[in-house]
């Protein structure tokens, strides 16, 4: 592993305002503190209010999250165990490859952006969906990973 007994991830999609911003905190709240999780965009922009809406729902605060660029990540030279794309294929082709025994994945999840023209009675339960499937998403990883 990258230098320590927890496993070291990085979550990357276009913003860093939605899908990675949920993917890095399920991680580290559901890790046990097995993991270093952080999240990057390729893009950053500003999180994405209907999501920091759903993840008050189930208890979980990202209001103060901040969006970080991968790039200067990449520059920092900062080993990661996993990097994890979670946005479309073509996107998660952008992504630098970093130093080390870095292994990559890709789970595409749908962007939550793409539903912000819709009412709240319309997108806030597709948005809800998201975060469920990334929370099963990131206890799977968990239990793949099996951390001792």
């Amino acid at each position: 592993m990258a230098g320590s007994d927890k496993i070291k991830v990085l979550f990357v999609c276009i913003h860093n305002s939605a899908r990675s911003q949920m993917t890095e905190t399920f991680l580290n709240k559901l890790g046990t503190g097995k993991f270093i999780a952080e999240s990057a965009g390729f893009e950053p922009g500003v999180l994405n209010q209907d999501v920091i809406k759903v993840m008050q729902e189930v208890g979980i605060d990202i209001s103060g999250n901040k969006t970080k660029s991968v790039f200067d990540l990449f520059k920092e030279g900062k080993p990661y165990d996993f990097v994890i794309t979670v946005c479309d294929e073509s996107n998660a082709e952008r992504c630098p490859v970093f130093p080390g025994k870095t292994q990559r994945l890709h789970w595409g999840f749908t962007d939550p952006s793409s539903y912000k023209t819709e009412p709240d009675d319309v997108k806030l339960p597709k948005i809800r969906a998201i975060r469920d499937q990334i929370k099963s998403r990131i206890e799977q990883f968990i239990k793949e990973t099996d951390v001792k």
